[in-house]
């Protein structure tokens, strides 16, 4: 799975998927999260909902950042790896395992930017929920 410095497996695309679903955990469960934390007009003088909110932001920030290095970097780690293959075979346009190779990771790294999609959505998703249920309790800082 991950390392724990949050680097993924770069090298085989169903384990760089499966990793970003473990580290994508927060944003699927953040109704629960928000549901579960977060109370209701009539239950607000049981629970401190500012720090609760500012708590789960902060977490869910982390974790959409060190989401989007990990994905970045597989992305340069294979595109330096698709360069060095072009090079490669324009030096031996023959050679139909290196043609084979570079194909393979040229659709990697193509599912990887991809990725950068799913990401965006899931986020958006996530900061749109985040918002219906906390604004009356946090406000996030203005990202700049």
């Amino acid at each position: 799975m991950a390392a724990p410095d949050g680097t993924l497996n770069c090298e085989d695309f169903s384990m760089f998927q499966e990793v970003l679903k473990v580290m994508r955990t927060i944003d699927d469960r953040i109704v629960h999260a928000l549901n579960t934390t977060v109370p209701t007009v009539s239950f607000s003088g049981k629970v401190d909902a500012t720090q609760t909110c500012k708590q789960l932001y902060e977490s869910m920030m982390e974790a959409h950042l060190s989401r989007d290095r990990a994905i970045k970097a597989c992305i340069a780690q294979t595109s330096e790896v698709v360069g060095q293959l072009r090079e490669e075979r324009a030096k031996d346009s023959d050679n139909l395992a290196l043609i084979k190779q570079l194909r393979k990771e040229q659709t990697k790294l193509k599912l990887m930017q991809s990725e950068l999609n799913v990401e965006e959505v899931v986020n958006d998703r996530s900061l749109k929920v985040f918002s219906e249920r906390c604004r009356i309790h946090y406000t996030p800082p203005k990202v700049k």
